[in-house]
């Protein structure tokens, strides 16, 4: 595999959080030439403002889009809050779908996993998250959805889960979009 640049946006900004540990954790279980950077300071995205996207966008914001760019894929790890994505997650893809039609994320592959203390293990999070990055623009690759409840296994220890966090990560890593699109 050639070298793949994934960049993966955390849907918590808790420093222990499990799904930074999980996004951590992607980076131990990606193939050879998969390298894995997690995007840093979503906390320092103003919430998105129209008036503040012009000439002088603010530095996280720009800083984030240059991210995306250098990116292959992305890769969002995030909880579920009150049914649906975390708001830092939506802010940054609410960024990252501007300049309309040209955002960082217009084609890029993009893929969702997470866990939650929940039975659905945040899988109303993942679809919307899915759903918002696809009309930003991004090319959502539903063979990596991965919604993992964290109520009875570790998620970070358990050869099973581990196995399709894993899978999740190669399949993004390896997706053709030419191909997909054929």
């Amino acid at each position: 595999m050639t070298n793949t640049r994934v960049l993966v946006l955390v849907g918590s900004l808790r420093a222990d959080s499990l799904n930074r540990r999980i996004a951590e954790k992607l980076a131990e279980l990606a193939p050879a030439g998969v390298e894995v950077e997690i995007a840093e300071n979503l906390h320092e995205l103003p919430f998105y403002n129209e008036d503040l996207d012009g000439e002088n966008v603010p530095s996280a914001a720009a800083a984030l889009r240059d991210q995306v760019t250098l990116a292959d894929r992305v890769l969002a790890v995030t909880p579920e809050y009150n049914g649906t994505m975390p708001a830092v997650l939506n802010n940054a893809i609410d960024w990252l779908s501007r300049p309309y039609g040209v955002g960082a994320l217009r084609g890029k592959p993009f893929g969702v996993i997470g866990a939650t203390p929940t039975p659905y293990g945040g899988k109303w999070a993942h679809q919307d998250t899915a759903r918002s990055a696809g009309i930003a623009g991004a090319v959502v690759v539903e063979d990596v959805t991965v919604s993992q409840s964290a109520l009875e296994v570790d998620v970070l220890t358990d050869p099973a889960v581990l196995e399709r966090l894993a899978g999740a990560i190669r399949t993004l890593a390896e997706y053709d979009a030419d191909a997909a699109a054929a």
